[in-house]
């Protein structure tokens, strides 16, 4: 930790002024706090183009990803420009620095089959016998986070805080709040309706989580199951279906969202308003899947395709 006051004042101004979430400001944090400790015993905001050049191979000496190091840069960036706007200093020394060229990649993607062996392995689980109503309400919960991930695209954040009332009443579409405060509609399914007022039910059938304004309840300090807490579970479900543990994850399940939607049809902007993309560069990730689909269409359409 570093007691330079600039980077809580600066993390306090994107709380304040940006409405930034919990997750990201932990996350600027972490990246400053390095940052503080490469430059130590000197103060990270009275550091020059020289020593932010320098922790910049430094990160790639410790093997940081391209990605990893161009985030790095993206807070520091936003951290001089703060410091450089409030007049805390004179110049802004990351303006001339570039973030290294980034390696195209494209996002881990299940197929059909496999979600589908997902979802009904979960399932499954809950029509099974338990042991206590508390092991049946937790298979209730896997299944209906599931049904609701793979409907909707949501963000893990936004689908572990969603709020009971998203299961109250019949509705096809449940409004988010996402990134920077944003609001969406997304859509439900009638298997996501039905897993969400199922578990709602059960849950409130006991006394210890019937009174929690969450959907998905926990003894945490956040007061909802946790981002993490889903990602083991899933896991676990995955190996139990024969899906290797490093191929899923939620976020591998709200990039199948996408890529089956536009598989089948759906229009790239249709897309980024239902995954929260600020901008269409963002959802452009999955351009490959447009082009793979024109490619099968002309193959299949065009007179002289087949000479």
């Amino acid at each position: 930790m570093t007691n330079d006051v600039t980077i809580e004042s600066f993390l306090e101004m994107l709380s304040a002024e940006r409405g930034a979430a919990e997750n990201t400001l932990e996350s600027y944090r972490r990246d400053l706090d390095d940052f503080a400790a490469f430059t130590a015993p000197e103060r990270p905001s009275k550091a020059g183009k020289d020593t932010l050049s320098a922790y910049l191979r430094d990160l790639s000496a410790r093997g940081f990803a391209e990605t990893s190091q161009a985030r790095r840069l993206s807070a520091l960036k936003q951290y001089f420009k703060f410091l450089y706007a409030d007049n805390l200093r004179g110049d802004d020394p990351t303006r001339t620095l570039s973030a290294p060229k980034r390696r195209a990649s494209l996002p881990k993607v299940l197929s059909l089959d496999e979600v589908d062996r997902l979802i009904g392995a979960a399932k499954e689980t809950t029509d099974a016998n338990h042991k206590s109503a508390a092991a049946q309400l937790r298979a209730q919960r896997l299944y209906t986070l599931l049904e609701v991930l793979y409907a909707t695209g949501l963000r893990v954040s936004e689908l572990v805080a969603l709020p009971a009332t998203a299961a109250m009443r019949d509705q096809r579409l449940i409004e988010i709040t996402g990134k920077g405060g944003k609001e969406r509609l997304v859509p439900l399914s009638p298997a996501a309706q039905t897993a969400m007022r199922s578990y709602l039910g059960m849950r409130n059938a006991g006394d210890i989580y019937a009174k929690s304004p969450w959907l998905f309840p926990s003894h945490g300090a956040r007061g909802h199951f946790t981002r993490q807490a889903f990602a083991r579970d899933l896991k676990d479900l995955a190996v139990s279906v024969g899906l290797e543990a490093a191929k899923v994850s939620p976020h591998v399940l709200r990039h199948a969202f996408a890529s089956h939607l536009l598989q089948n049809g759906a229009d790239l902007r249709v897309v980024q308003q239902l995954l929260g993309h600020a901008d269409i560069s963002t959802t452009q990730i999955y351009t490959h899947i447009l082009d793979e689909r024109l490619t099968a269409l002309v193959e299949g359409a065009h007179p002289l395709a087949g000479r």
